[in-house]
């Protein structure tokens, strides 16, 4: 039995084909799977930078977005500007210079260089400026705060009838220094006229001014 088995064998290995050889080609594609097999992949999170939004995941088509980001810029300059008015309020304006005018008061009064005017009488008409520079009233919106326009034509009215006055100089002079005295004003500006004067020519009117600061 020994015997028959000896001389099985060679004949078992003549009918088992031999195992071939791979290639070199064949080896190196072995060895690139067998590398990607065992790579740990990666678990890293892609990079999510931020950057300007979609506009179809907003819900927007391309002109509506570009229109919206305009007006947030226009948006932003106007709150600049409202900042700026601000700050230029914080830093304070000067007060409004207050300037008050009478025209046209009309006086009847007992003036003039001849006898005959200072006993008939005669109309004057009268254009006072007062310069009172800052005034309250610009901001508390009161009579106090100011000086009041029909007041001013009262004392005008009272000058002109404690005397008579020859000449329109000393009158609008006299007037002038009563409304400093009464009234906080930096000026007075004072102008009388006589629209029918006594002379033999024919005149619309004759008139005198006088300026004073306080």
């Amino acid at each position: 039995m020994a015997e028959e088995n000896e001389e099985l064998e060679p004949e078992r290995a003549e009918r088992e084909p031999t195992e071939r050889e791979p290639t070199e080609r064949e080896s190196t594609e072995r060895e690139s799977t067998e590398r990607e097999s065992t790579e740990p992949e990666s678990t890293e999170p892609e990079s999510t930078e931020p950057g300007e939004p979609d506009p179809e995941q907003l819900g927007f088509d391309g002109e509506e977005f570009d229109e919206l980001a305009a007006d947030d810029l226009e948006e932003d300059d106007d709150n600049d500007e409202l900042e700026e008015d601000d700050e230029e309020d914080e830093e304070g304006h000067p007060e409004p210079e207050v300037t008050i005018e009478v025209s046209g008061l009309s006086l009847y009064t007992h003036m003039g260089v001849s006898e005959a005017e200072r006993q008939l009488g005669q109309r004057l008409i009268l254009d006072v400026r007062l310069d009172i520079g800052e005034s309250d009233a610009t901001v508390t919106d009161r009579i106090e705060d100011t000086v009041d326009y029909g007041e001013v034509c009262e004392v005008i009215n009272l000058v002109a009838q404690q005397r008579n006055y020859k000449t329109l100089e000393r009158f609008c002079a006299a007037v002038a220094d009563r409304l400093i005295e009464r009234y906080e004003i930096h000026a007075v500006w004072v102008k009388a006229a006589k629209p029918e004067p006594p002379i033999p020519l024919p005149v619309s009117e004759v008139s005198v001014e006088v300026w004073r600061e306080a």
